[in-house]
């Protein structure tokens, strides 16, 4: 099934992120405004078709009516497969004095969440994400909004069974983190450099009991306040963030 992004500014927005396109969409009665100059600009520059269509069309194709005279037509996101983001981790690994990072999301459901958590990895030089292929946000226009891009700059696969996908990175060397706001743990004191596989849960369950089982140690961030948990995008930032540090100080001895 295509997906569609509708509306002058969400195509702008999807446009900056350079989510790849087949084309963009123009009613034919559309009236050039600054927004819809934009919108040629950009597809010009980052040479994606732009097509004249007549606003009946747009009309059938949308699905929220608020296509403001501009559609654009996203291509499928190409997944990586788990073993390209395996061999990405062994060279970061024999590259960064044995530190490596691969995250794993259990059923994580927003695809903003998904494209923050993307964009933190990729800026960290985590390896890849891994997502389940079921029952979980998949990249869409949402995500590459949410990344800033960085999605177009780290792999993500999808697998079929999570807590099988975890076993099988045990197996070649990874110690595998769950965050859960009930570790004995902080990030502070878990062992988080090496070679680690980091997962986050669902934004409203956390891990379900299977990954629960699969995971060598869990953590948790620090709290003094008093307000809830941060969401899954931003605890993941923070981790990933020391599992760096922890790396870094490794490395330097």
């Amino acid at each position: 099934m295509a997906d569609y992004i509708e509306g002058k500014r969400p195509v702008i927005e999807a446009l900056r992120a350079q989510m790849p396109m087949k084309c963009v969409m123009l009613a034919d009665n559309l009236q050039q405004d600054g927004q819809v100059k934009d919108i040629l600009r950009k597809a010009r520059q980052f040479n994606v078709p732009v097509k004249t269509v007549t606003r009946r069309k747009l009309d059938d194709m949308s699905e929220r009516g608020s296509h403001q005279g501009v559609m654009a037509q996203a291509l499928p996101y190409p997944y990586s497969s788990f073993k390209e983001i395996l061999r990405g981790a062994e060279k970061h690994a024999e590259e960064h004095d044995g530190n490596a990072l691969i995250m794993v999301l259990d059923h994580i459901t927003d695809a903003g969440n998904l494209g923050a958590i993307a964009r933190s990895a990729e800026i960290v030089g985590a390896s890849g994400v891994i997502i389940p292929n079921k029952r979980s946000a998949h990249v869409t226009a949402a995500t590459y909004k949410s990344s800033a891009g960085a999605i177009n700059h780290i792999k993500c696969a999808q697998v079929s069974n999570i807590a099988q996908t975890l076993e099988r990175l045990k197996t070649e060397g990874y110690w595998v983190a769950g965050a859960s706001e009930e570790a004995h743990y902080t990030v502070w004191e878990a062992p988080l450099h090496g070679k680690i596989a980091l997962v986050m849960g669902n934004e409203g369950e956390g891990l379900s009991r299977l990954t629960l089982e699969s995971c060598d140690f869990l953590t948790r961030l620090p709290q003094e306040g008093k307000v809830g948990s941060l969401n899954v995008a931003q605890a993941a930032t923070a981790i990933m963030y020391e599992w760096m540090r922890q790396s870094t100080v490794k490395a330097q001895g």
